[in-house]
C-alpha cells in the first residue's frame, strides 16, 4: 500500500487532524507503557515516520561497528511481511521473504537475526542463543522491550512531511513524544527538509549524527555507461533512483511499486519485456532482489535483475562508536551494582 503523496506536502492533512490526535495519542499512551528489561544491551534503530529513512543500513552499520567491538549481535526484527510469527532464526539458505520477510534476509548475511512479532519473546531467544547485544530493526514505537539506546532516523529529503501524525501525515507518533524517547537523531542525506527535526532536536539535547548511503563502488563501476530500467518497491523509490542518478547511473526507465511489493508474474513479465525491447539493464535494490529469489513465478526477473548494495556512512563514526558502546557500559554496569 503506497502512503498518501499530501503527507509530504506542507500544510496538508488538517481535515484530518481530529483523527490524528486520537491515533497520536494511543499511540503516545503505548510509548509510555512499561517494558520488560532483557538480560542484555538493547540498541534499537528506528524511523520517526512511516516510510524508509534508512534504519535498517544503519542497523547494520551498528552491527559492524560491535563486531568491531568483540561483541556479539543478534538483529531482532518483526518480519514484516513474512508469514512467520517466531521466534525463529533466519537461515536465508531455507527461508524466503515470504517467510521472514525481507530486511530479515539481508540482516542475516551479516549476524544471527530473528523474527518475532512478539519482541519480548525474540529477545530471550536471543539471549538463550548466545547474543551479547540486541540490535533492533525498527521497533522504536513498541514499548514491550526495554531499550538501551534508541536511536531514530530521518530522511533530509524529505524530513517529517507535514508534521501531522497517522493518518493526517507521516508520523508514527508526536514528534515531542518521539524525541522524549530517543537519545540519538541520524539525518540520512542532506538535511535540507530535516532543519525543523535537527532544531527540535538539538533543544531535547539529542546527539545529532548525519549519515549518507553510499552504493557498492564495484557494481557501479560494473553498470558504467549501460543504461538502466530502474525499479523499487520500497517504502521511497524516488530515494533509490536519487542514489543511483548522484552516482552517475542513467536511469531509462523508472518503475515505483508499494513498500514490500509483493511481485506479479505479470509485472516480472512486463519489466524483463520492457528492458529488452529497450536494451536496458535491470536494477533493483537488494530488498526487492530478496523478495524475488525463491519464488518460481518470479525466477526469470530475479535472474535478470541486479541489485545495488548500499551502506549507510556516518559522517561522525567515533562518537556513534562512543555512544553505543557507553549504552552498552552503562547496562553492564547497572547490572552489576543490583547483583551486588
Amino acid at each position: 500500500m503506497r502512503e498518501p503523496a499530501f503527507w509530504w506536502r506542507a500544510g496538508t492533512g488538517a481535515a484530518l487532524a481530529p483523527l490524528a490526535a486520537i491515533y497520536g495519542a494511543v499511540a503516545g499512551l503505548r510509548m509510555r507503557a512499561g517494558a520488560w528489561h532483557a538480560g542484555l544491551p538493547v540498541i534499537c534503530l528506528g524511523n520517526l515516520t512511516v516510510g524508509g529513512a534508512g534504519k535498517t543500513p544503519a542497523a547494520l552499520a551498528v552491527a559492524q561497528l560491535l563486531h568491531a567491538a568483540r561483541e556479539r549481535p543478534f538483529f531482532l526484527s518483526r518480519g514484516y511481511g513474512g508469514r512467520l510469527a517466531g521466534p525463529v532464526r533466519v537461515n536465508p539458505a531455507v527461508h524466503r521473504a515470504a517467510d521472514v520477510g525481507d530486511e530479515p534476509l539481508l540482516l542475516a548475511r551479516l549476524a544471527p537475526t530473528i523474527v518475532a512479532r512478539d519482541r519480548v519473546a525474540g529477545a530471550k531467544f536471543a539471549a538463550s542463543a548466545g547474543a551479547s547485544v540486541i540490535v533492533m530493526d525498527d521497533g522504536f514505537q513498541n514499548p514491550s522491550l526495554a531499550k538501551d539506546l534508541s536511536v531514530v532516523l530521518v530522511d533530509g529529503r524529505r524530513g517529517i512531511g507535514n508534521g501531522r501524525v497517522i493518518p493526517a501525515g507521516p508520523l508514527r507518533a508526536s514528534l515531542a513524544v518521539q524525541l522524549d524517547r530517543a537519545q540519538a537523531l541520524i539525518v540520512v542525506g542532506a538535511a535540507a527538509a530535516a532543519a525543523a527535526v535537527v532544531e527540535r532536536a538539538g533543544r531535547h539535547g539529542i546527539p545529532i549524527f548525519h549519515g549518507r548511503l553510499e552504493p557498492d563502488p564495484a557494481v557501479v563501476k560494473a553498470i558504467g555507461q549501460r543504461k538502466v530500467l530502474a525499479f523499487a518497491g520500497i517504502a521511497d523509490p524516488d530515494k533509490f533512483f536519487a542514489t543511483l542518478t548522484a552516482a552517475g547511473i542513467q536511469i531509462a526507465i523508472p518503475a515505483s511499486f508499494p513498500d514490500h511489493h509483493r511481485f506479479s508474474a505479470t509485472e516480472t513479465l512486463d519489466l524483463v519485456a520492457k528492458a529488452k525491447a529497450n536494451n536496458l539493464m535491470l536494477l533493483t535494490t537488494e530488498k526487492d532482489l530478496a523478495r524475488l529469489a525463491g519464488e518460481p513465478a518470479l525466477r526469470e526477473l530475479a535472474a535478470h535483475a541486479t541489485a545495488l548494495p548500499v551502506r549507510l556512512v556516518i559522517e561522525q563514526p567515533d562518537r556513534l562508536r562512543e555512544l553505543v558502546l557507553g549504552a552498552i557500559a552503562d547496562h553492564r554496569a547497572r547490572a552489576s551494582r543490583r547483583k551486588t
